[in-house]
């Protein structure tokens, strides 16, 4: 029996979006015949429909204007890839209000907005898909709603952002400075000119928004988590963890204290022991940990970026929408659950601490540090210095703590700015216990 194609509209033909509709053409009787569902891309969207483009695309399947998908009473399916936030919101609002399922890469829409709309579509029963908002190519998303469905996740740590991996990675293998390894990551298109969002751990901090909405069931918006970049990570900190054992990634961290039933969520460069396979994640790849309480941990790996790896997942998508819309009965859409779970404050939150003081080389200097740290009952596992350079009298005084909360250690460290032998904003990593379990 004949079917009647599947028609879908597209909104975007920027990067991902040109790679999803080339795909979508050169692969057509491959995703047909694994499917058994005609499709064909009736609409696509885009803001300058006389702009040049690479992609060769007849002119008549263009519009300048996203509304015309949404109203198109023959599309059945749209991907929404025209990025930022407002405009995208009001397409996918629209298109989940009309019953036409969505399918988006949009991490900072999802960061802002996904509460609200996971809400919609599950109000107007209409699936909306998410894969490529988290990892790029990396199946994530598909993991944690259908292969680890029987887990209760305790933790999920995770090095989500390709840019700024490459400039960790360029600075532990290549001894370089920071600004020198972001400057050589935008010469090979790693970074883009104005890479805020990257270095700061932000784009890391909404797929981590994401993931923790999906796995929780609870409502979050961006103020709930706590986010550092990587601009003040320095070589001789890569050469301290070296000579402990360690690396420095920048890391996404979610964990749920069952003693609280709170969630612990940050974003921050972190020391991890050499022996975790996290530790070895090099350039713009990704890798996600999920420790699940049946599974045990899983690690998943891949380009979390990029023309191709993003259209694949939003690809997968779209054929799991196309399935949904034929048997829509068993729809594998987000299923949204609400938990209201609190977060646990940062200052609550505890690990063990690499912490690197500038001071003067002077009589007396370890003491009044270990004695500031005794005060808050902060215990120290061990000490290491290094002379500075040019700076015969000054050196890097490393210590290593025991785990302790953070607002103790902030607490500790602001009664040290007031001994002028001890520079007053020392190098403060977390030293995270990821072969421990959750």
């Amino acid at each position: 029996m004949n079917q009647r194609a599947l028609q879908i509209g597209l909104a975007g033909l920027g990067t991902v979006g040109t790679g999803v509709y080339e795909t979508l053409c050169r692969n057509h009787d491959l995703l047909q015949a694994r499917t058994g569902i005609p499709y064909a891309v009736k609409r696509v969207a885009v803001r300058d429909i006389h702009r040049h483009r690479e992609v060769l695309i007849d002119s008549s399947l263009l519009t300048g204007d996203w509304h015309e998908l949404v109203e198109d009473p023959e599309i059945d399916i749209i991907i929404e890839l025209i990025g930022g936030t407002d405009e995208a919101y009001k397409l996918v609002k629209a298109a989940l209000t009309a019953h036409k399922p969505v399918v988006t890469g949009n991490k900072a829409l999802l960061a802002e907005y996904g509460s609200e709309l996971f809400r919609l579509s599950a109000e107007n029963s209409t699936p909306l898909y998410f894969e490529a908002s988290c990892g790029g190519g990396i199946p994530i998303i598909q993991c944690l709603q259908n292969s680890l469905v029987c887990n209760h996740v305790r933790r999920i740590t995770g090095i989500i952002n390709g840019t700024s991996n490459y400039i960790l990675s360029s600075m532990e293998r290549k001894g370089v400075s920071y600004r020198d390894a972001l400057s050589n990551a935008q010469l090979k298109g790693y970074a883009e000119a104005d890479p805020t969002l990257d270095v700061n751990g932000w784009d890391a901090a909404h797929k981590a928004l994401i993931l923790a909405m999906l796995a929780y069931g609870t409502p979050l918006s961006p103020e709930n988590i706590a986010v550092y970049g990587i601009d003040r990570v320095s070589p001789v900190d890569f050469h301290f963890a070296r000579e402990l054992g360690y690396n420095i990634k920048l890391l996404v961290v979610i964990r749920h204290h069952e003693d609280r039933d709170a969630l612990e969520l940050r974003v921050q460069p972190s020391f991890i022991s050499r022996q975790h396979m996290l530790s070895n994640v090099y350039g713009v790849f990704n890798a996600i940990a999920v420790h699940g309480d049946i599974v045990g941990e899983t690690i998943f790996y891949g380009r979390g970026a990029g023309k191709n790896p993003t259209a694949s997942a939003v690809i997968g998508d779209v054929m799991l929408a196309m399935r949904d819309c034929r048997h829509p009965e068993f729809h594998s859409g987000f299923h949204p659950y609400t938990k209201q779970l609190p977060l646990l404050p940062l200052e609550d939150t505890v690990t063990p601490y690499y912490v690197r003081f500038h001071v003067s080389d002077t009589p007396g200097v370890i003491a009044t540090i270990a004695a500031e740290l005794a005060k808050f009952d902060i215990g120290i596992s061990a000490t290491m210095s290094r002379g500075l350079e040019g700076e015969e009298e000054a050196c890097d005084l490393v210590f290593l703590l025991h785990a302790c909360p953070w607002g103790r250690l902030c607490r500790a460290l602001d009664g040290l700015k007031a001994h002028r032998e001890i520079a007053p904003h020392p190098a403060v990593f977390r030293i995270e216990k990821l072969n421990e379990e959750a």
